[in-house]
Parts: C-alpha cells; sequence; structure tokens
C-alpha cells in the first residue's frame, strides 16, 4: 500500500485523482544498537528511507505530484535534479506511461542515479554548470510549455514528503524530541516539519520536535546566509548553492527551536563508514551528514543525552558507491589450504 493509500485523507486528493503508487513509504525505523551506546544516547533511530522503490525519500512527494500531474491532464513531466529526483521522476513517469525529461549538471551526478534515470525510460539532457542553473532552465521551460514540473517546488512534492513524519510518529506513538535530516535543496525539512505539525494539531502527539539539518561545509548557504555560487562536496545529493525551499527550512528551523549546521566532508565520510559498519545500514553520503552533526552536538553537549533522536537516512548507499568503496580498505587477496588462510586471517 502506497502513500496515497496510506494517508489519503491528509493528503490534497479527490476522487479525481488517480492512485499513483510503486508502494512507497512504510520504511523502518530502526533503532540504534551500538552508536547510541556509544554516545550515551538513550533512545536513537534512523529512519531509512532508503527502502524506497528507487532508494531515496524522493518517492513519497514523487507518486502524490505525479498523480496530481495526471488529474490535471499532463503527459510529460520534466525535473532537474543531481540523481535522486531524476530516478525517482523516471520511474513514477515508466509506471503511467508518461514521458519524462531530467536535466542534470553535466559531470555532477553519480552513475548509479544516471543508470537509474536511463534504464526507466527518461530523456536526460546534461546541462553546463550546476543543479541550480539546471532548476531554472527547468522552471522556464514549465511556464512556457505543456509540461508538469516535479521538484520540489512543486507544492504536492512536499505533502507527500511529510507522510514520513506521519510514520514516525506512527512508529514511536509520538513525536522524537529531535528530527536530524541532511538540507539541499530543503524541500525535507520543510516536508517534515509540516507533518509533524499537522499530526499535532490532530492531536496524534503531544509534542513537537526540534528540527536539525545538516549541510555540507561546501555547500551551505543556508549556514552561510547567502547562496554559494560553487558549491563543492563529496554528497551530491545536497550539492545545492541556492535551495528553492529556503524559507521552508529556515521556519522549519527557528519555529521549532533547531538548527542548521555545516559538516566537512570528512564528517560525513567517518559518518558513512560507522553507520554501514556498527548498524549494518548503508546510506549514501548525502544521507548521513546529519548523523556527522550528531556526533559533534553530543560531544559538545548540545543535545540531551537522555533524549528520543530520529536520524533521517534519505538515501541508499548504493546510490553512489564509488564515494564509499574509495574510503574503506579494497579486498584483501589470499591463496592457499584453508589452514593457511585461517592463519593470516588470524581466525
Amino acid at each position: 500500500m502506497g502513500v496515497i493509500a496510506r494517508y489519503r485523507e491528509r493528503l490534497p486528493v479527490t476522487d479525481a485523482t488517480p492512485m499513483v503508487d510503486l508502494d512507497e513509504g512504510s520504511t523502518p525505523l530502526v533503532e540504534s544498537r551500538n552508536i547510541a551506546a556509544s554516545l550515551g544516547l538513550r533512545r536513537l533511530f534512523f529512519k531509512y528511507e532508503g527502502l524506497n522503490p528507487t532508494g531515496s525519500f524522493k518517492d513519497r512527494g514523487m507518486c502524490v505530484a505525479v498523480a496530481k500531474a495526471l488529474e490535471a491532464g499532463s503527459k510529460v513531466l520534466v525535473c532537474a535534479s543531481t540523481g535522486n529526483t531524476s530516478a525517482s521522476a523516471a520511474a513514477y513517469a515508466a509506471r503511467c506511461r508518461m514521458r519524462a525529461v531530467v536535466f542534470i549538471p553535466s559531470g555532477e551526478i553519480a552513475l548509479n542515479k544516471l543508470s537509474q534515470a536511463l534504464m526507466y525510460g527518461a530523456k536526460v539532457v546534461a546541462l553546463k554548470g550546476n543543479f541550480d542553473r539546471a532548476l531554472a532552465t527547468v522552471r522556464e521551460l514549465a511556464d512556457s510549455y505543456p509540461v508538469a514540473l516535479v521538484n520540489s517546488v512543486n507544492p504536492y512534492r512536499i505533502e507527500g514528503q511529510k507522510t514520513a513524519a506521519f510514520e514516525i510518529v506512527d512508529a514511536l506513538g509520538e513525536a522524537p524530541d529531535y528530527l536530524l535530516l541532511p538540507v539541499g535543496n530543503a524541500g525535507n525539512i520543510t516536508a517534515y516539519w509540516r507533518g509533524f505539525r499537522e499530526y499535532h494539531e490532530a492531536g496524534k502527539s503531544a509534542n513537537l520536535p526540534r528540527m536539525v539539518g545538516a549541510q555540507a561545509e561546501g555547500a551551505a548557504p543556508i549556514v552561510l546566509g547567502r547562496p554559494v555560487e560553487n558549491p563543492k562536496t563529496v554528497a551530491t545529493a545536497i550539492k545545492i548553492g541556492n535551495p528553492a525551499s529556503w524559507e521552508g527550512a529556515t521556519s522549519a528551523r527557528d519555529e521549532s527551536g533547531g538548527l542548521i549546521e555545516a559538516v566537512s566532508d570528512t564528517e560525513i565520510l567517518q559518518a558513512q563508514i560507522r553507520l554501514a559498519s556498527t548498524e549494518g545500514l548503508f546510506a549514501e553520503p548525502a544521507s548521513v551528514a546529519p548523523l556527522a552533526l550528531l556526533y559533534r552536538l553530543v560531544r559538545e553537549g548540545r543535545l540531551e543525552k537522555d533524549a528520543t533522536t530520529v536520524v533521517v537516512l534519505t538515501g541508499s548507499g548504493l546510490k553512489d558507491p564509488d564515494v564509499a568503496i574509495a574510503n574503506v580498505e579494497p579486498p584483501v587477496e589470499l591463496d592457499g589450504d584453508a589452514r593457511s588462510l585461517a592463519k593470516a586471517l588470524k581466525l
């Protein structure tokens, strides 16, 4: 059962809205066994969005955006993307027998994400420049031609993405004290805050979480308070210099009493390895930026250890495995019988 079927009464859909789904949502909230203990935290959970159909949280909003595009009579989906949005748009377009045209920054997209869009049958256009230029171009295209823009500037994307907040409350029985997530184009932090507020207003939770966003140091416009012309980071999914949902992100931060800070690429890569090697969860670099920030907040005494904390892992590590492989020990080449192998491996 997909997002629209599960939360229909809380989404802007009508009887005329097609039921679009790939069984997205219902991703696991995994309680930490090892990182929580190492940090002295009482309750730490990971919302693993990498188990959505195309491997990222984008599917939650895409299904609603595509359903509303179909309802409006659209036949062509367009988006700008650093990878995950293009994969999701292309998959749902294929599912609904629509055309998808995705614009990517030339040379700035992980190969695995590009392969998804191509395999799903999208027309992929590589533009010179960064994501922000690609988004400006596609917005201009959508203003002048009969296509449906499905980036997070599309309000239905935010509506679908807010369902992850519902799921967290449904699983815990209450909102967490802290919700940490990566911030790139900033639609997701906007969506989660909307979801938590709606559930709170409906009486389904007594509390609201503090929203904590993590940007990469080389792509931290919200932290700096100004756009970054040439963003640089290993975390390509948040390599964005001028977020479309900037205002939504700062509102979520300020209204919740939270914060948005930047972490280095080194911190991100270390967090990725720790998460995989101690919890068995493989997430792409952007996904672990909030975990890197969590380590810092705990170390500096800025997060109560008895709090209930949720870290959102927005995408699967299989989205960008080259980065991960480059930072771990390569395979060991050995030869011999069982006895010699056991000796070499110190078994």
